[in-house]
């Protein structure tokens, strides 16, 4: 058993059920797999007297289907009574689709969420416990108002909170602040920090992670505290760029951005890690990355936690073969588009693992974090990549 479950003595809060929402289902397999395997082993033996504690599968059957006019329902398929449940949801899969008045319609955010809401309801009450695994958060850039416009984010979470979802656990969030809005209620953010370093140091052997060979780059202000941890435990310089925008006009509900503007040391012959929580349309990283090679960087490589390609890939092949950049590493916690797997410069970084610690250890209501905080793995990793 790894060494991260050292301290788990506790018995669990009750029996496990995880449930995969539409377009989750690969993830959940993976996760259910990992869980599955760790507790079959004889280290295990004194938690056999909890009920259900060693089976099979832990996943719950659950669907929600759809009527012809639009409309859904939750179904739970089997008892929950007393359970601990973990509900995982993409809430931005597009690639779910169901039929409305004969047409094949894309499930959008909002589709995802009502489901979701209604797997809660239709466990009316009888779980013992109700946990939500949102990786990329919904509505998460809507997360401050700076006018007349709504806080979709702030009132998603009270709403579940009010349905007697006891924690929401969601990855890299664009703004973590906005756990504000449900100070009582469990809320963490997970940051996917050590799985990306694992991932560059496994996918690109002759990376060196040293002030002369490398500098983190932040795209904008607003990624500036997850770049400054990459910063900081990889012990290297940290550069800039900040949105000069117009703010005389809207366009599609933003300001336009005029230009980028960079702030930091050179970047002459570094390799860059451009450290970013989402990759939407990609306007802004193909800039970015055609500056910093205008400025005589070496190798590139883009690490966004959600790359959802919006516009599709077409431009990032483009920027690829006039060698703009060299490598997007992104995690396999939303939905990718399928013809990813045959690009070269695209890397999946493998959360699954990740996700089932969290749900093993909260299952026993004990701390995760050592999860939460990875400087010390992250120590250990580079120790053993720079002793190669």
């Amino acid at each position: 058993m790894p060494e991260i479950y050292d301290d788990i003595n506790a018995m669990p809060v009750g029996a496990l059920g995880i449930i995969g929402m539409k377009g989750c289902e690969n993830l959940t397999a993976s996760v259910d797999n990992y869980i599955t395997q760790w507790r079959s082993e004889p280290s295990n033996a004194a938690h056999t007297l909890s009920t259900g504690y060693m089976r099979d599968s832990y996943l719950v059957d659950c669907n929600c289907p759809r009527f012809g006019t639009g409309e859904g329902k939750g179904t739970i398929g089997q008892t929950i009574r007393g359970y601990d449940l973990f509900i995982i949801s993409d809430v931005f899969n597009y690639g779910v689709t169901y039929n409305m008045y004969g047409m094949q319609v894309p499930m959008s955010p909002d589709d995802h969420y009502q489901d979701l809401k209604r797997v809660i309801s239709a466990a009316a009450g009888k779980a013992h416990r109700i946990n939500v695994i949102m990786p990329m958060l919904y509505e998460g850039r809507q997360h401050r108002r700076t006018g007349r416009e709504s806080l979709d984010c702030a009132l998603a979470l009270q709403e579940l909170v009010d349905m007697g979802v006891s924690n929401i656990i969601t990855f890299d969030a664009h703004d973590p602040r906005v756990q504000n809005a449900i100070p009582l209620a469990g809320f963490e953010n997970v940051m996917p920090t050590y799985q990306f370093i694992k991932a560059l140091v496994k996918n690109i052997p002759d990376i060196h992670f040293r002030k002369d060979k490398m500098m983190v780059v932040s795209p904008d202000e607003g990624a500036m505290t997850r770049c400054m941890y990459y910063s900081s435990v990889l012990n290297i310089d940290l550069g800039m760029f900040y949105k000069r925008r117009d703010y005389s006009t809207v366009v599609n509900g933003k300001n336009p951005i005029v230009a980028h503007m960079f702030l930091g040391d050179s970047v002459e012959g570094k390799d860059l890690l451009v450290v970013d929580d989402m990759l939407a349309s990609g306007d802004s990283v193909l800039d970015i990355v055609k500056q910093l090679k205008e400025r005589k960087a070496g190798r590139i490589f883009i690490c966004p936690t959600f790359a959802l390609f919006s516009e599709g890939v077409e431009r990032f092949d483009e920027a690829y073969e006039k060698g703009l950049f060299d490598g997007v590493f992104s995690t396999n916690l939303v939905f990718r588009r399928p013809e990813l797997s045959t690009r070269p410069w695209y890397h999946e970084v493998d959360m699954s693992k990740y996700i089932a610690h969290i749900i093993n250890i909260l299952n026993h209501d004990t701390s995760i974090s050592h999860l939460l905080n990875p400087a010390q793995r992250i120590a250990t990793l580079l120790e053993k990549h720079h002793a190669k």
